[in-house]
């Protein structure tokens, strides 16, 4: 049966949490503070950088006095880029190009700035390509200092972009920042590189980490709604629980095991959810993503997804209604839910795991595709089926059924269009948005698909909820799938009278072409 598949499908799963963990343990972890190991400059035009960074950060509450010591705290209201054992290495024929004395043998460095000043940082020598170090033709016309970032004071702020220096001495081997906090004055998506116009630092590397802060914690400004709209959620959820739970108690004699998935799959949502505030209430706590919480919580979320898209498949089949079993089907749905499951958890734990910076274009292109293309193939498959479904429960006249199989392929419907709308819409935020600067509403891409999952799950609840008479809507190999006679098994442990009074009405309603089709259908079943 379809649920004794799905349950089959849990089951073999319960190992593959153990795979995802030891996939991320080989992950380099990132988060709010962002680590450079040994990192190596790459050669863009005529300079040598490294990206340090990209995140949006919102405005400090207040800025600290000058000179004065302040101890922050998570939640003290600062934003900031604090630096924090920054060395950059050279090799040791770079070095020995330089006397033994010399103050200045080298220069490093760190540019700061906001996505909207962007055009603030380089310039272009009459016309031409655009180039980040200040070169000869341009020192006459931009006013820049030769070997040198060409930096334009912003229009907002003169110190913006922020520049810091870094001087490597005499023949040293590495230069060091000393700590330092960088206080953020205005909400914007902040870049930070660290560049070097050197030629003879060619093949420098960098080492240390920053720490990035909002004035909530170190949650990235761009993430930072979602641990509130998960505490919603977890809401949202514990109610369709109760009310759930509630009905499957005072019914629970006539439960299906239709509804046994329904519960499975609540119970999995409202856990993904949980888990999901617990991991961002973490990482705006600590700056870092916890692995293996953020494991189980993406192996979590495959597991919900596949069992209600192998759920909607085995209504749509008609399981329960139409047919006892899916017969043949069975190990085909089953192949189909672990090959989704496994495009599922790999996408996911490369997006998610010990990471926060979206996933480069052509590898997130090569972990989304196969996921899509099932998705589709589902969806291909679900509206085929429930065609089927909804033309032999109008042969059979199952008024009952045929009303609640159109309003779930109704729901399916607007669910599907919803989502080529918004994928569409998702196209268009980030072909229009290359520089992130619409970050403060990018947690809706994410949010809106848990709540078109949550209210598509609410709809099956709705349809199929435990009640007296759920029955009704159950297979019966018996008596056949008549209303009528569904209506008469409901009424089966009434008085003899109240039966017979049943019996006549019908017959006074009835005439005798419909009694000899109703006897010929359940001979049918």
């Amino acid at each position: 049966m379809a649920c004794n598949s799905v349950q089959c499908l849990i089951t073999a799963l319960q190992l593959l949490p153990t795979l995802a963990i030891l996939i991320s343990v080989f992950r380099p972890v990132q988060s709010s503070i962002h680590i450079y190991d040994r990192d190596p400059f790459r050669e863009v035009g005529n300079a040598y950088l490294v990206s340090g960074g990209s995140e949006g950060v919102a405005s400090s509450r207040f800025i600290p006095p000058p000179r004065r010591p302040f101890h922050s705290t998570v939640h003290d209201g600062l934003s900031y880029i604090r630096f924090e054992n920054i060395t950059f290495w050279r090799s040791k024929a770079a070095a020995d190009q330089h006397p033994t004395m010399a103050y200045n043998s080298g220069l490093v460095q760190i540019i700061i700035f906001e996505a909207a000043d962007r055009d603030n940082i380089g310039g272009s020598p009459y016309g031409g390509q655009r180039s980040l170090c200040c070169t000869a033709d341009l020192s006459k016309l931009e006013g820049c200092k030769q070997g040198e970032v060409i930096r334009t004071p912003s229009a907002r702020d003169a110190n913006w972009p922020m520049v810091l220096n870094v001087n490597f001495r005499g023949r040293q081997l590495s230069a060091q920042l000393k700590k330092k906090e960088v206080y953020i004055k205005k909400t914007g998506m902040y870049n930070l590189f660290f560049i070097s116009c050197d030629p003879k630092l060619k093949g420098m590397k960098v080492s240390g980490r920053t720490v990035w802060k909002n004035p909530n914690g170190y949650l990235p400004g761009r993430m930072s709604p979602l641990m509130k709209f998960y505490a919603i959620m977890t809401v949202a959820y514990i109610l369709l629980a109760a009310i759930w739970c509630l009905q499957y108690v005072r019914h629970w004699q006539d439960v299906l095991p239709l509804q046994y998935c329904i519960t499975g799959v609540i119970a999995l949502g409202l856990l993904e959810i949980i888990f999901w505030y617990f991991d961002y209430a973490y990482f705006n706590n600590t700056g870092e993503r916890p692995v293996g919480l953020t494991t189980w919580v993406v192996t979590i979320g495959a597991t919900r997804r596949t069992v209600s898209r192998l759920l909607i498949l085995s209504i749509s089949m008609g399981y329960g209604v139409v047919r006892p079993t899916l017969g043949g089907l069975t190990t085909k749905v089953l192949l189909l839910g672990i090959t989704y499951f496994m495009a599922s958890i790999l996408l996911n734990v490369t997006e998610y795991v010990g990471t926060i910076n979206d996933i480069a274009g052509r590898a997130r292109v090569l972990l989304v595709l196969p996921d899509a293309l099932l998705d589709a193939f589902l969806i291909l498959w679900i509206f085929t089926s429930l065609s089927k479904t909804l033309e032999q429960l109008q042969a059979k006249r199952s008024s009952v059924k045929l009303d609640i199989y159109r309003q779930f392929s109704n729901a399916l419907a607007i669910t599907v269009i919803a989502s080529i709308a918004w994928i569409g819409y998702e196209v268009y935020f980030k072909a229009t948005d290359p520089f992130n600067e619409w970050w403060q509403g990018g947690w809706i891409i994410t949010a809106f698909w848990d709540i078109l999952a949550f209210g598509l799950l609410c709809v099956i609840c709705y349809l199929w909820a435990p009640s007296q008479s759920s029955q009704r809507y159950a297979y019966s190999d018996v008596r056949g799938e008549d209303d009528d006679e569904e209506t008469e098994s409901l009424c089966s442990e009434t008085p003899q009278g109240d039966i017979g009074l049943i019996k006549m009405d019908r017959k006074e309603g009835s005439d005798s072409s419909d009694i000899e089709d109703d006897a010929q259908e359940g001979k049918r079943e």
